[in-house]
């Protein structure tokens, strides 16, 4: 072993000391160094600004959280002119959704409430959604407004508003809030709270896997520890804040209203509420998984043992990770649309695999840089485990892709899909980084390195060590001569020391350094991946999406505009009962009309006749027949004028031409009226 020369041992009265100023007497002079865990503060410090740098980003440019249920159609439609007040006012929706008292309010022009006021009626048959509230008799002409708020069945709220009108079209008071359901500040708050809650399972579950099943031997390394426990604690009080948020975020927008007792049970009766209880309690048994793995488990020193809680712990540690990740499949986009069934086992896994591939890659960052004495063995496990991670993935990935977008189209026409088509080029750049990870962990070695070798291999190391060891022992002076406190310092001393040693030596192993640089930037690129992806669980899938406009341009899609004009020959099959009745409907579209009939005989001259009548029905809609009983103007010339057209469709128009007393006949031609 390399022995150093001895330096003159500095003054305990006040003699320069090494670094050049007096120190104290009876204190030994500090020795300057670099902090062994400054690289380890500016890692985190760079994934924090970059994930402030993200968020930021994307909560500006996102409004409130995309409806996930669509409503694609009503009776009446907006904009519909009725001529008699309707009984009842129904909605039609995409998919399940849940209602309340007050969920669909009908408002007469001067704001005052037109429907019963009493909890609305489900009227779904099959696949059709469908809900409707009754409306108070006798209701008088003008525009009416209908404002609905429901929750979607994927746990988003979603809110609306159309008008129609009874006789005619009229002024309205009636102030609809200009902020949607789920927007604002409170919406803001519960959307980070989402993107926490996120990082905490990764962290809870990759954390714990990682350690589990790639390095046993962290389990008594305390930063493992703490980035556990971290995670479990983030994960743990944003499902307390959005459950506390729910009620404001489906209703007023207020943050005082998280308090409020009556809204809270009300949330706890709904299915998202009621998955966020089960996260909590499913967490108390996380809290318990996490003290037998950095208590028991690493305090165990018999293999056999070991083996035999690894794979308790394994099991329990499992079924409660994917309890959790259940949390969110059954109350978010898998528990709803088709093959729901299969899709939120999909989700299960595809949450799980998230979490061991990128919690996983965050443990490996904490330990190349906290813990440095982590073997080779323990990264090619864990790379072994992320390769089989993102063959899960990129499975349950290509289903859920099919599942949520359906179509080309919507992979590039709708929000979802863009941001997928985001998700998916973020993968493949955490992929490429992942491909340089791999070729570092292939070269990395265990080579011991002795600590006498170390001391020789760096001078100033191994002067501090040789001075630290004088200062340890004075001649003449034995371990009881020391003070506590003087024994305290060195102790602390010695430790800077180790650590600074073992951080050089790191250091020093290039496989190494080069394998934690592209670690941190797939750690960088995975803190993007993840605000994508939270993202994409609040947004409109693309398959419901093109569901509903298609419904929705279907059920409201006016036919070209314009007069509309019929010809018609009829036969009596009396005396001069053969002609052809010619009908004008201007300006052909929904609302009032006028309507002119003209009746010419078989020699082409006006006719007149006894009795004319004409009604006007909407088979796809169940409307009509509506009679117009129009006056005769001149011979062979009647018209009608205020004929009210409900809404755009295939109209068929009904003529009865009465020519005697017996003889009489009813015609009748469908036309397109927009």
């Amino acid at each position: 072993m390399t022995a150093t020369a001895p330096r003159p041992r500095p003054s305990r009265t006040g003699q320069p000391s090494r670094t050049g100023r007096p120190s104290p007497a009876g204190r030994p002079s500090p020795i300057r160094r670099r902090s062994p865990i400054r690289g380890p503060f500016a890692a985190v410090a760079l994934l924090a600004a970059l994930f402030s740098l993200v968020s930021g980003l994307l909560l500006a440019g996102a409004g409130p959280a995309a409806a996930h249920a669509a409503l694609t159609g009503s009776d009446p439609q907006d904009g519909a002119v009725v001529a008699t007040a309707p009984k009842e006012v129904t909605l039609t929706f995409s998919e399940a959704i849940a209602v309340g008292d007050g969920s669909i309010r009908v408002l007469d022009p001067s704001s005052k409430r037109a429907d019963t006021g009493v909890e609305p009626k489900d009227l779904s048959d099959g696949s059709t959604v469908r809900y409707g509230v009754e409306l108070l008799p006798g209701l008088p002409d003008g525009t009416y407004t209908v404002a609905w708020q429901a929750i979607s069945a994927d746990s988003h709220p979603i809110s609306g508003a159309f008008t129609f009108s009874i006789g005619a079209p009229s002024e309205t008071t009636v102030a609809l809030p200009s902020e949607e359901v789920g927007g604002g500040a409170v919406g803001t708050v519960y959307g980070i709270a989402r993107y926490i809650a996120y990082a905490g399972f990764i962290l809870l579950v990759g954390g714990a896997a990682f350690v589990l099943g790639c390095w046993p031997r962290g389990a008594t390394a305390r930063p493992m520890q703490r980035l556990v426990v971290r995670g479990w604690i983030t994960l743990t009080a944003a499902t307390l804040a959005m459950l506390l948020l729910r009620n404001p975020y489906t209703g007023s927008g207020k943050f005082a209203d998280a308090f409020d007792l009556d809204g809270l049970q009300a949330v706890l009766d709904t299915k998202p509420g009621a998955a966020l209880v089960s996260r909590l309690l499913l967490l108390g048994a996380a809290a318990l998984f996490i003290a037998v793995l950095f208590g028991t488990y690493a305090r165990r020193e018999d293999a056999v043992e070991k083996r035999d809680l690894t794979f308790g712990l394994a099991v329990g540690g499992g079924v409660v990770a994917a309890g959790i990740a259940a949390t969110w499949a059954m109350s978010e986009h898998a528990s709803t649309g088709i093959q729901a069934g299969i899709a939120m086992p999909v989700d299960v896994l595809h949450l799980l695999a998230v979490a061991a591939w990128l919690g996983g890659l965050v443990s490996l960052l904490v330990a190349l840089y906290r813990t440095p004495d982590i073997g080779s063995e323990a990264v090619r496990r864990f790379s072994r485990v992320a390769f089989a991670s993102v063959l899960v993935l990129a499975a349950t990935g290509i289903y859920q892709s099919w599942r949520q977008v359906g179509s080309w189209s919507a992979l590039t026409g709708t929000r979802y899909g863009q941001l997928l088509i985001v998700k998916v080029a973020l993968i493949v750049l955490l992929l490429a980084v992942a491909w340089f990870s791999r070729r570092w962990t292939g070269r990395l070695t265990d080579a011991p390195v002795s600590a006498g070798a170390s001391v020789a291999s760096d001078p100033s190391v191994a002067s501090e060590a040789s001075v630290t060891s004088e200062d340890a022992a004075e001649p003449g002076e034995t371990a009881d001569d020391v003070a506590p406190e003087r024994a305290a310092q060195l102790a602390r001393q010695r430790a800077a020391l180790t650590a600074t040693k073992k951080k050089r030596i790191r250091d020093a192993d290039a496989e190494r350094s080069g394998l934690r640089r592209s670690v941190l930037a797939e750690a960088a690129i995975a803190v993007v991946l993840l605000a994508v992806t939270t993202l994409l669980t609040s947004t409109e899938p693309g398959r419901t999406e093109e569901e509903a406009k298609g419904a929705s341009t279907a059920a409201t899609a006016p036919a070209a505009s314009g007069p509309v004009n019929l010809s018609m020959p009829f036969d009596t099959g009396g005396q001069n009962g053969k002609g052809t009745v010619r009908i004008d409907i201007d300006p052909g579209r929904s609302g009032a009309n006028e309507l002119h009939v003209w009746i010419d005989g078989s020699d082409g001259k006006p006719m007149d006749v006894p009795e004319l009548k004409v009604a006007l029905t909407l088979e796809a809609q169940e409307i009509g027949p509506l009679p117009v009983a129009p006056d005769r103007l001149a011979e062979g010339h009647w018209s009608a004028s205020n004929v009210q057209i409900p809404m755009a469709g295939e109209w068929k128009v009904d003529v009865t031409v009465r020519t005697s007393d017996i003889d009489q006949v009813t015609i009748d031609k469908t036309v397109k009226i927009g």
